[in-house]
């Protein structure tokens, strides 16, 4: 009886933990409707506004790095300056 107390003890929390993690979906669409509510988008410009949005790929981490490194070199920013550009650049990105 107790072989199988523990499997399904073991489903079921695990089960549970799925329901309250906010998948990145969700969050997407938190953002997107905040950004929309923001700019106080109504109806169809609302519509197009949070499609577009939904759609739109986060830049990857290489991607920023390609971009603040590119930015850092054109600034001609050397030693302690560089890494205080890039550690700042890619925050913000």
């Amino acid at each position: 009886m107790k072989m199988v107390r523990v499997p399904l003890l073991l489903l079921g929390l695990l089960m549970c933990s799925q329901g309250f993690a906010a998948t990145a979906q969700q969050e997407k669409m938190k953002t997107c409707n905040a950004d929309a509510t923001t700019k106080a988008l109504k109806g169809d410009e609302r519509k197009a506004f949070m499609s577009d949005c939904l759609k739109a790929k986060p830049a990857t981490q290489q991607e920023k790095m390609k971009t603040c490194n590119a930015d850092a070199t054109t600034k001609a920013l050397k030693g302690d300056e560089r890494k205080a550009y890039m550690s700042d650049c890619l925050k913000k990105k």
